[in-house]
């Protein structure tokens, strides 16, 4: 469903209302004639009563959809790109309006389907959240949390130092390789190709795995 920019912040907006995340009412006053309200009017997604606009069951499931991608990209940007705070919401504005629903199930399988964004607000699960619900143990985790023998790929790496950063890379623990936890006592051992190097819990912590199933 094609959704101008505008219109889905209006359905962001009526959604958080709706959900009781702010104190105010869960209606939006309506100017007569605004673009993009006839938009959200023409797609079934709003109504309007008495110059006030709610939502309609259809537009309360696309706004869920609106907001999830938008905490899906402020986690992403904060957790594994280090955007400064003060960036992190208006970077996600715009990047929401890019992402496709697979896109967004990529990201939050990533992160390992995270239920809040960086503000605390909670992020509506996705149909890949309801089905990690059964497997055992998360997608994504940091080396650090592993157990002995348990491998994967290395999915990102998340540090704001650089030095520390450069000897990861140094090791080859680049994302999209495969690595092998072999110890975790007295010091974090694993695996890349034929090399294995010690690190301490610190540098571990800083590894993030997409595990294997």
């Amino acid at each position: 469903m094609k959704i101008s920019d505008r219109a889905q912040e209006i359905l962001e907006s009526l959604w958080g209302r709706e959900d009781g995340e702010t104190n105010e009412p869960a209606t939006l006053g309506v100017a007569k004639g605004e673009p993009e309200i006839e938009e959200l009017l023409k797609l079934a997604l709003v109504k309007v009563h008495h110059e006030k606009i709610t939502l309609t069951d259809k537009g309360r499931s696309e706004g869920e959809k609106v907001v999830r991608r938008h905490r899906l990209a402020e986690r992403l940007f904060t957790d594994v790109l280090d955007f400064k705070e003060e960036l992190v919401h208006s970077v996600s504005c715009r990047f929401e309006h890019l992402l496709h629903e697979n896109m967004e199930d990529n990201i939050c399988i990533l992160l390992g389907h995270p239920t809040t964004c960086p503000h605390g607000k909670r992020i509506p699960p996705g149909e890949c959240c309801r089905k990690s619900q059964k497997q055992t143990g998360k997608v994504v985790a940091s080396l650090a949390s592993l157990t002995a023998r348990q491998k994967g790929k290395v999915a990102y790496i998340h540090t704001k130092d650089q030095k520390k950063l450069q000897k990861l890379m140094a090791m080859s623990v680049l994302p999209g390789l495969s690595i092998t936890l072999l110890q975790t006592f007295p010091s974090y051992v694993f695996q890349i190709g034929q090399s294995q190097f010690a690190i301490d819990k610190e540098l571990a912590e800083s590894i993030y795995i997409r595990l294997e199933k």
